[in-house]
């Protein structure tokens, strides 16, 4: 695909959760966009150190500060910028938390915005949002969006499903589970998903910043597979060589491992408030684009998984899409 007539150019940007999973393969993606350099990417992060397999790609800033609660930091990194692009989302809190990540940085950030002229904002949210959703995570995303539609601002809406990649924290864990254990029980084992490469959800971002006819849509980023949890589980084992049978758990006795889970030292793998948002379908409604009306043909995870879970595995040299067009070869 060509590229696309753009009436302003996004040459100086701003990317909270830059340094993340997902914010890595967006700098890759939007400095290979840029071609021929010109491009300023500033990246905030609370320690530097999380942002150094970045430091290689040209245009690069590294800024290390807390936009957390520092609105004068906050001001001061929107000021200027062509773009802002919300990566920051967690996936385990309490209700506090979740309200203070997902509801007050938006709000913060909707103000920053318009207090500093910057009127263009891509924000990545979720699929299953909705007021009625049983997670506090679904819920505090669904009060986030609203929060931005409400600030005037040229917003873009991104909602992709679980995303999948050599950097994730799903098919990796899920593989080095089944490395380690005869049988893996499972939670949630039937809840329906559409995983997403992250390469594709990166050149999303990139399309709705350069695409002035994405301002006001909301986007539905997924794959080309339905899968349940436990195929999803399935598939990572077999693509790393060792499938181990899934034990289905039953409700009771799944929220009986979620809490288990919690109580042990560090992020939890799987929380009570994770296996609620399984109770909701991660698979695109069909009632909004998707990626392909952002002109992207999703990889699948077939296609994608040998690369990094296989025995030719080497997560860190793929932080670069350019070396994972697996859908393309």
């Amino acid at each position: 695909m060509g590229h696309i007539l753009i009436t302003r150019p996004m040459r100086n940007l701003l990317l909270l959760g830059g340094s993340g999973f997902v914010g890595r393969a967006t700098c890759a993606e939007l400095v290979e966009h840029a071609g021929g350099g010109g491009l300023t990417l500033a990246v905030p992060t609370r320690r530097a150190r999380n942002a150094r397999p970045l430091r290689h790609l040209p245009g690069m800033e590294i800024i290390e500060t807390d936009v957390g609660r520092d609105d004068a930091a906050l001001a001061g990194l929107v000021a200027g910028r062509d773009a802002v692009v919300n990566l920051v989302a967690i996936l385990h809190g309490d209700a506090g938390r979740f309200e203070q990540v997902h509801v007050e940085l938006p709000r913060r950030l909707a103000r920053a915005c318009r207090d500093a002229g910057v009127r263009r904002l891509v924000h990545v949210s979720a699929l299953g949002v909705g007021p009625d959703s049983p997670s506090l995570y679904l819920r505090s995303k669904t009060a986030g969006e609203a929060v931005l539609r409400e600030a005037g601002l040229d917003l873009t809406l991104l909602r992709p499903s679980v995303i999948f990649g050599a950097e994730d924290r799903l098919t990796n864990l899920f593989a080095s589970l089944q490395r380690l254990l005869p049988l893996l029980p499972l939670g949630g084992a039937g809840a329906r998903f559409q995983p997403v490469w992250v390469c594709d959800v990166a050149r999303a971002i990139v399309q709705c910043l350069h695409r002035p006819d994405t301002i006001g849509q909301t986007y539905e980023c997924t794959g080309p597979q339905v899968l349940t949890l436990a195929e999803l589980v399935r598939l990572a084992g077999r693509h790393a060589g060792c499938a181990r049978p899934v034990l289905p758990l039953p409700g009771p006795l799944a929220s009986l491992q979620a809490l288990a889970m919690e109580l042990l030292p560090g992020e939890p793998l799987m929380s009570r408030d994770n296996l609620r948002s399984l109770q909701v379908p991660n698979v695109a409604t069909g009632k909004l684009p998707g990626l392909a009306a952002l002109g992207i043909e999703p990889a699948s995870m077939d296609a994608v998984l040998p690369g990094y879970l296989g025995p030719q595995r080497g997560g860190s040299a793929r932080l670069n899409p350019l070396r994972t067009r697996a859908r393309r070869d």
